[in-house]
């Protein structure tokens, strides 16, 4: 439950006014970056890829299985960051990678 004392801020999507806590708390939740099986992803995480997919630009297949090590979180929640020995920047899209 909110506190007394806290700032409420009109929620446009509900049309009700809200607890600023509780804005804050669903927001912070919303930009977590989750893989394929919805495990949160951190920087510096291992991830594997679940399907093989061709890359664009470098003419190469990444085969499904390949293991990818430390990541970067990029702005986007869908998108990692990600150095593979072949391929220098290199992003991948969350929905292809599963946590290590």
């Amino acid at each position: 439950m909110a506190a007394d004392d806290d700032d409420y801020i009109y929620d446009e999507a509900t049309g009700d006014w809200r607890p600023k806590s509780e804005l804050a708390a669903e927001a912070a939740k919303a930009s977590e970056v989750r893989d394929a099986a919805g495990n949160v992803l951190a920087d510096g995480d291992s991830v594997t890829l679940i399907k093989d997919l061709k890359v664009k630009g470098a003419n190469q297949t990444l085969k499904q299985g390949t293991v990818i090590r430390s990541i970067r979180l990029t702005d986007n929640p869908e998108e990692i960051d990600c150095r593979h020995d072949a391929i220098k920047g290199l992003v991948l899209r969350t929905e292809f990678v599963r946590k290590r």
